[in-house]
């Protein structure tokens, strides 16, 4: 006669046969080999038995839990299996499927990394700043006064509590020599504003790599240097750079600078590109007001500075006749990038 572990197992191998759904397999398995489940019960059952009965009877329970627990896995294999056919053949697999499309950069990231890339080989570090200012450091610090024209030319946006929109990412030049005793050598790449009208090359908000340098002895020769190096990386070893004398309130003497590249759009047209100059000794000295120091001696100190529109030089590098491109998020336009 069969013993009572071979007929329970034979018992849980037909309800588990049975079994339409998931649902149903799990309450065989609790009633079989849940903890309180009649097959389990065996387990403290062993303790009782003589030890004639007991490697038989281990035998019969191991092969009974082993026989009833594959039986569950493969009957919720099967029962998955035939879901997932039912719903399949509910498809109609004439449609055409959903295209997956690689992104891409934007061009002004493009560009961003691109100048980044540039700068970093030749040793500048990354800078960050808010791009919610004060006034001192956006105009003040850098040597441009309330009454100043200059201002009124970079005019932006403020807020009620008295602070604004950066004009430009020069405001992490001082916010760096505020932390951070000479020499320095940083790259400030971020987004700017301005209360300009919106047409073809201007925006309210457009993007920057402004860069300083401080250490003794820097001149001319190195501002020069620096930027032709640049330029001809970022357009070709055969542009040509011009420097023409400019002014700007935080540097002295101060340039403008123009590129002239066959490999641009209009190649034999000079361009302009970009401002820059010798950091004013005024700056040194409100730099040292705000640190109430003199580590920025300008007798000791001096430096370069520069601002690069990367919005200009994506439109000139990628030949983009409008700026408003940037904003506009035509797939058509920016499929073009990747």
């Amino acid at each position: 006669m069969p013993h009572e572990l071979e007929q329970l197992r034979d018992a849980a191998l037909s309800d588990v046969a049975a079994a339409a759904d998931e649902q149903s397999l799990e309450v065989a398995r609790v009633r079989y080999l849940g903890r309180a489940g009649s097959i389990t019960s065996w387990a403290e059952r062993m303790k009782s038995l003589s030890k004639e009965e007991k490697p038989v009877v281990g035998k019969l329970l191991n092969e009974a839990r082993n026989s009833v627990t594959a039986a569950i896995a493969t009957a919720v294999e099967n029962l998955r299996a035939e879901k997932e056919a039912r719903e399949l053949a509910n498809i109609d697999i004439s449609l055409p499927g959903t295209s997956v499309e690689i992104g891409t950069l934007h061009p002004l990231t493009q560009m961003l990394d691109r100048g980044i890339g540039i700068f970093r080989r030749m040793g500048f570090a990354l800078a960050e700043g808010p791009d919610v200012e004060t006034e001192w450091h956006c105009f003040d610090a850098l040597n441009t006064a309330p009454d100043h024209p200059a201002r009124n030319e970079q005019d932006t946006f403020y807020l009620p509590e008295g602070r604004l929109l950066r004009t430009h990412t020069s405001t992490v030049q001082i916010r760096t020599m505020e932390k951070a005793p000479p020499p320095i050598r940083i790259i400030a790449p971020g987004a700017a504003y301005r209360r300009d009208e919106v047409d073809a090359t201007h925006s309210a908000q457009f993007h920057q790599i402004e860069g300083l340098y401080i250490d003794e002895k820097v001149s001319i020769a190195d501002l020069k240097g620096t930027l032709e190096f640049f330029l001809r990386e970022l357009f070709g070893a055969d542009t040509q750079v011009r420097f023409r004398p400019h002014y700007f309130p935080f540097t002295e003497p101060s340039f403008e600078i123009d590129v002239k590249s066959k490999g641009l759009k209009g190649g034999e047209k000079w361009l302009e590109m970009c401002g820059c100059g010798m950091v004013h000794p005024a700056v040194f000295e409100q730099v040292n007001r705000a640190r109430n120091d003199d580590a920025y001696d300008p007798k000791k100190w001096s430096g370069f500075a520069f601002g690069l529109g990367m919005d200009r030089l994506a439109m000139i590098l990628f030949g983009i006749p409008d700026l408003r491109y940037f904003a506009a998020n035509d797939l058509r336009f920016l499929r073009q990038f990747a």
